[in-house]
């Protein structure tokens, strides 16, 4: 059989290039505020549903919503880093967020789907753009550096609970809304008061390479992980409100702070992965953590208290830490320079695994009676996870 080489020998190896500090503050401040947006269609759901009297398989359709203006938005990054750079595509996606946040709680759930779909789009651009903008940076510790990067997503995450709590008990949720909007909207502006580096362009031979380049063995591999991940976290993440909700039969607000325990721990493993890492080779650190996110759904199939809820998010979140910052990692280390050619499907894929999985645990939930079905959907996305991490360890054939 004839292998063909993702990454064709005579591709050179980026170089590490010296980064401004305040460009780097930026984006880690950015990705704060990206991760509060990312995830608070969790925590707010409960109230988006009893403001809009939606059941659950409609409920579901906000994270559609969102992470269909997702994939638009990856397009569009792929479209705009290629001709205008990094800059355009990031300040664009942190306005397009701040306008969604703004608009979010609209007087329709049609309007309001439209403003889940515009900060959908704005994370889009965002997400993909400073995730390969860090990674190209750091060519050498690729993996520490993305689990840095995705640490700052991982504060504003799990922050998000705490402050929907809190405003939810003095019936002031807008103001969170209102404040990440303008918070976005600071950060933007200094993002265009700094220099962004010019990373590595595609090769010459970029038109000759491109034919083998997606006939790699890897690209339906890393195609497939970026696409259960996303669904998966979202799927857990985003339901673990309403699922607690019921659980406690709505008593008190204390089922809001669920999702900030997932986040909390995806957060403390994203912070000690680079630790971790020293010793521990990348995809093996992924698949302990899939194993673990496993056992925290299972977990959460079977509680029947908070306590019990807060043991399974929280090994969820924990096994969930560090399998995307590494697929990053590993999609710059099979495709090289690249990598940029293939990033907007994966990094698609991965928006379409968002649009439709949390909507699954929805629908399922609505068809057989119970969000404990359509939580099996996440628990299958673990399984094929661990699966095709193992491919990734095993050698190209």
């Amino acid at each position: 059989m004839l292998k063909v080489s993702p990454v064709p020998p005579a591709i050179d190896k980026p170089q590490a290039q010296t980064v401004d500090v305040r460009l780097m503050a930026l984006l880690h401040a950015g990705f704060v505020l990206t991760g509060v947006v990312n995830t608070m269609l969790g925590p707010l759901l409960p109230v988006l549903s009893a403001r809009w009297a939606l059941n659950d398989a409609h409920a579901g359709y906000l994270f559609t919503a969102q992470f269909s203006g997702s994939m638009l938005g990856v397009m569009g990054s792929s479209f705009l880093m290629s001709r205008r750079g990094h800059r355009i595509s990031v300040v664009l996606g942190l306005g397009l967020m701040a306008l969604g946040s703004a608009t979010l709680l609209a007087t329709s759930w049609s309007l309001g789907m439209l403003s889940t779909l515009c900060l959908g789009i704005g994370l889009g651009l965002a997400i993909p753009t400073t995730n390969l903008l860090v990674s190209e940076l750091n060519p050498e510790k690729r993996a520490a550096a993305l689990n840095l990067i995705n640490f700052s997503w991982g504060v504003g995450a799990a922050s998000c609970p705490f402050f929907v709590a809190a405003l939810l008990r003095m019936d002031r949720t807008s103001h969170l809304l209102y404040g990440v909007a303008a918070a976005l909207i600071l950060v933007a502006v200094g993002m265009t008061r700094v220099a962004f580096p010019a990373l590595c362009p595609a090769p010459d031979n970029v038109s000759r390479v491109e034919t083998g380049l997606w006939r790699s063995p890897w690209v339906p591999v890393i195609g497939a992980l970026f696409f259960f991940y996303v669904g998966s976290e979202a799927g857990v993440g985003g339901w673990t409100a309403t699922y607690a909700q019921r659980i406690v039969a709505g008593a008190g607000t204390v089922w809001v702070l669920m999702p900030s325990l997932f986040w909390t721990a995806l957060l403390l493993g994203r912070a000690t992965a680079p630790v971790l890492l020293r010793d521990l080779p990348e995809l093996k650190l992924a698949e302990f953590g899939l194993v673990l996110s496993t056992v925290g759904v299972v977990v959460l199939l079977g509680a029947r208290n908070l306590s019990a809820i807060a043991i399974g998010v929280s090994l969820a979140g924990l096994g969930f830490s560090s399998v995307f910052p590494i697929a990053i990692a590993t999609l710059s280390r099979k495709f090289g320079p690249m990598a940029p050619q293939i990033a907007g499907l994966m990094f698609a894929l991965a928006g379409l695994g968002g649009a439709t999985l949390p909507w699954l645990v929805g629908y399922t939930s609505t068809r057989l009676g119970g969000l404990k079905y359509g939580l099996l959907v996440p628990l299958f996305g673990c399984i094929v996870m661990l699966i095709l991490n193992v491919r990734l360890s095993q050698p190209d054939s």
